[in-house]
């Protein structure tokens, strides 16, 4: 040791105080390189334009309404992806006053791409589009998102978004109470009169446009009653107090900046993708739907959703209103209950749910994602640990094989793996539910489990679907292997 040198010891309560003031210093350094997004601005109410019966849409329901007294709406199932997309175009290109779209997710991709340059011919048309887009796992780029919005017959707003000024990741932590809370929705109605309600985001594994790999889902095209039921439920969400519209983002983009993106959509869609929307506009289950040969299942419907409260409010089981009503379809199930869930975690409490039910006698059958089709790893985590006690209980569980997808159409390649993005339950092979619920603490969020605290507002619709109306049909292209201890 060198002369002059000098060791100072500190003290426990030195080293703790020490700690203390570091650990301070380090959190008030966080939190002011956080940003927040303020949600106080003014914003215009609007809701759905009621007034569409001079529309083709509008004829249609009318026609429908008279054909089907009582009540009944009408359901076109779309298993395939590219049924879906082209479903989802003709809506678009179909509707005359009003569009109102709601999803999880969009990306910056062929789907993407061909969905927003849709939206936008609509608006040249003079419909009315009002597009609502959950903020965290969108990624189209804002600059997309304001050319849209540019329109004057086009208003975006992003659900619960974080804030851009800053760094996007600190600021999602920094706010992570209300930045963890999710709409979770998709849905796409025309005129007031037509719906699409399902799983589906707006992207291309969902739309049979990736080699790689194809997310397998549900939705139903239906109209009648139930589209108007969307259509309120789209309204308590658009007009609730964390749906920001795209000004309140203060983006900075110039007129050139739009000029030239509009530009290179309109490009886009007069080049490759002009193909992707003609076929997927004309496939055969399309021209099935429009020459009249396509089966129309017509039946009463009940619209379950959580309000958008459920989301502004601190958890509560009474805002939980899809997850209850659902459960009460379930309790009164006669013979069995045939799940399709991409994410399933029961938690304790779900576990004995399902022995209640099986104890009944009820038989159940829940085919889920494998660990290699999975998209989500932890889920499937989660899920793991009560596998075994489903099976022993009396469940019978099913896992999809990732390598085990069909070539979608003759003559094409097949894609590499599937991921299981279904969401869809069949109650005594009479009653179907299909929507976005997840049946993992994330979607339906019991109180006591602390596994998630992300808060998701989901939507979905049960369907009377017994022999005496033909029943909705679900095709099955993918196989699954049963998992037995």
């Amino acid at each position: 040791m060198r002369a002059g040198t000098k060791l100072v010891y500190m003290s426990e309560s030195g080293v703790t105080s020490f700690l203390k003031s570091l650990i301070t210093t380090a959190v008030i350094v966080f939190l002011s390189a956080c940003s927040t997004i303020a949600f106080d601005g003014e914003k215009t109410a609007s809701s759905v334009l009621t007034d569409t019966g001079d529309t083709e849409f509008g004829r249609a329901l009318l026609d429908w309404n008279t054909d089907h007294p009582g009540g009944l709406s009408g359901f076109y199932p779309l298993n395939d992806g590219m049924d879906a997309l082209g479903a989802r175009l003709r809506l678009i290109e179909g509707a005359e006053r009003s569009i109102d779209a709601q999803y999880f997710l969009m990306k910056d991709d062929d789907a993407g791409e061909v969905f927003a340059g849709s939206l936008l011919a609509a608006a040249d048309r003079g419909v009315r589009v009002r597009f609502l887009l959950d903020d965290v796992f969108t990624s189209v780029h804002d600059d997309i998102l304001a050319l849209l919005n540019q329109h004057p017959n086009i208003e975006i707003r992003l659900y619960n978004p974080v804030s851009r000024r800053g760094i996007y990741y600190l600021n999602y932590a920094g706010d992570f109470t209300r930045a963890n809370r999710r709409m979770h929705s998709k849905s796409i109605t025309g005129d007031n009169a037509f719906t699409i309600i399902g799983g589906r985001n707006i992207a291309d594994e969902y739309f049979q446009l990736r080699n790689d790999t194809e997310f397998i889902d549900y939705d139903v095209l239906a109209l009648g009653p139930i589209a108007a039921d969307v259509s309120e439920q789209f309204d308590d969400f658009w007009n609730s107090t964390l749906a920001l519209p795209m000004e309140a983002l203060q983006n900075e983009f110039t007129e050139q900046d739009l000029i030239k993106e509009r530009a290179e959509i309109d490009e886009e869609r007069s080049a490759g993708h002009h193909s992707i929307y003609r076929k997927a506009i004309n496939t055969q289950h399309m021209q099935e739907l429009l020459d009249g040969s396509g089966i129309v299942y017509a039946a009463p419907a009940v619209l379950l959703h959580d309000g958008a409260s459920k989301l502004e409010n601190p958890i509560d089981i009474s805002q939980m209103t899809l997850i209850n009503e659902l459960g009460g379809f379930i309790a009164k199930s006669d013979t069995s209950i045939f799940v399709i869930t991409p994410y399933f975690i029961p938690t304790d409490s779900g576990v004995k749910f399902w022995q209640r039910i099986i104890d009944r006698g009820m038989e159940v059958s829940i085919v889920t994602n494998s660990l290699a089709s999975t998209n989500h790893v932890p889920v499937h985590s989660g899920y793991s640990r009560y596998r075994k006690k489903m099976l022993a209980m009396g469940a019978s569980i099913y896992e999809a094989r990732a390598d085990a997808v069909a070539p979608v159409t003759v003559g094409k390649a097949k894609p590499q793996s599937l991921t299981l993005h279904t969401k869809l339950m069949l109650i005594d092979e009479r009653y179907l539910f299909v929507g976005s619920l997840n049946l993992d603490p994330r979607s339906i969020e019991i109180n006591e489990l602390a596994f998630s605290k992300r808060r998701i507002r989901e939507v979905g619709l049960i369907v009377p679907c017994g022999r005496q109306n033909g029943g909705l049909t679900i095709k099955r292209r993918c196989r699954t292997v049963r998992i037995v201890f």
